[in-house]
């Protein structure tokens, strides 16, 4: 075998068709950010590590980010997330911007985790928040974003689904279980690990932070009560708000969805695989203090993420991605020889002027081949324009999708391939 150079673990090689599915993600992605009013931005891929140490968690920061001193001592990661870079631009121009803030942005993110099917250590993401309202329809307005994006896509409810919950509730039902202060983060953390782990592993740490056997009983009726989310002004107001839009059906409570970040504070919520996998897609939520936590004054937003590997796995899993002919070409015009050249490429230049998608074969080869190429791109029509129809007059347009082929004069085949394409 040939010695090639090996990518870096983790990262991403483009070729065509996995960049058709980047793009296709990226129209659909565009498309809902901008019918609900949300204007795109974006931040620098690299930021000082404090900037995330300030807010993000332990794990993110220790364990998770590429992290390397730049030539004045300073540590610099690659970003492993936006919002904190979102809070301090926001920081930095705070009483220049106009609020609310509606902003969007897809890019490339790295984070050092073991690769595995759904997660890569580089990815592009979207992120889309709703900034300086602190308000129950700001709320809903994020969750009615990622509905309507699942719908875009031709992907159901019983495929994905988007589970909701309040950290707010929970923290009052927390307060009557007895679980004090000190005990609430910790015992968060591992609410957003539930699924992770054994359930015996997973009672046996909830007991090693001090919970009593009877408060863990009462903590697991918590984390299965369907109907606690009635307790909630807030998810009563989003359920109905949810339905008026007409995508309630792609919304579930659940008391298990806690998000393992540290600066949620209010709703959060997680889209799951729910045909099979039991992957999460997307996630997100309300926070009220993270651009103060960068230095700038206390502003409220709401926002989620979703990273491009494993919506793409699940496109392809539920059969949304187009086959066939990606590029969009539609004409392909052979090259027989030199001779035939510089008249394949004023044929060319013509289709060009009307807008007809065409290429030219870029070396003289057999018909056979030719078609072979066309075939396997998708192109569906194929000018065949040899020395024999170039004195004619004619050119033979073939079809290949149903394998005819006719003779059409050089002056008409504009107008015939408008019609063809049209059809």
């Amino acid at each position: 075998m040939r010695n090639i150079i090996q990518g870096v673990k983790g990262a991403r090689d483009f070729y065509p068709e996995t960049m058709r599915i980047r793009n296709f993600l990226l129209e659909h992605i565009r498309a809902v950010s901008e019918l609900f009013g949300y204007e795109e931005y974006d931040g620098p891929f690299l930021e000082k590590i404090e900037l995330y140490a300030a807010k993000s968690g332990e794990e993110l920061v220790k364990e998770q980010s590429f992290v390397f001193p730049d030539r004045g001592g300073d540590l610099i990661t690659l970003r492993p997330e936006l919002t904190p870079s979102l809070a301090r631009m926001v920081a930095e121009r705070q009483n220049e911007l106009t609020y609310p803030l509606r902003w969007w942005s897809f890019g490339p993110f790295w984070r050092y985790e073991k690769p595995q099917k759904g997660r890569t250590r580089e990815f592009f993401q979207w992120n889309i928040d709703l900034i300086g309202v602190n308000s129950v329809y700001a709320d809903a307005e994020m969750l009615c974003i990622c509905a309507e994006f699942l719908n875009s896509l031709g992907i159901e409810p019983e495929q994905v689904k988007i589970f909701v919950n309040d950290r707010k509730l929970m923290e009052t039902e927390f307060i009557e279980i007895g679980i004090d202060q000190d005990q609430k983060k910790k015992v968060m953390k591992l609410v957003d690990r539930i699924d992770k782990l054994p359930n015996d592993v997973w009672d046996s740490l909830i007991l090693d932070l001090g919970i009593s056997q009877s408060q863990l009983g009462k903590l697991k009726c918590v984390l299965t009560e369907k109907k606690l989310w009635q307790k909630s002004n807030e998810l009563s107001q989003i359920f109905d708000i949810l339905k008026i839009m007409k995508v309630d059906r792609y919304v579930e409570f659940n008391p298990r969805i806690i998000r393992g970040l540290d600066y949620y504070t209010g709703i959060v919520f997680e889209a799951w695989d729910v045909g099979g996998d039991g992957r999460a897609v997307l996630g997100g939520g309300h926070y009220d203090n993270l651009v103060s936590d960068v230095g700038g004054d206390p502003l409220p937003g709401v926002g989620f993420a979703m990273g491009d590997v494993m919506i793409s796995i699940l496109l392809e899993k539920y059969g949304k991605i187009l086959k066939g002919n990606q590029s969009g070409v539609q004409v392909l015009i052979t090259l027989f020889d030199e001779s035939t050249g510089i008249f394949s490429y004023e044929l060319l230049a013509e289709l060009h002027k009307v807008g007809i998608k065409s290429v030219v074969f870029p070396q003289p080869a057999k018909l056979q081949k030719q078609f072979k190429f066309a075939d396997k791109l998708g192109i569906p029509l194929v000018i065949i324009a040899g020395p024999s129809e170039i004195e004619t007059g004619n050119v033979a347009l073939k079809n290949l999708k149903d394998g005819s082929q006719r003779d059409v004069p050089i002056d008409q085949i504009i107008e015939v391939l408008r019609s063809m394409i049209a059809l």
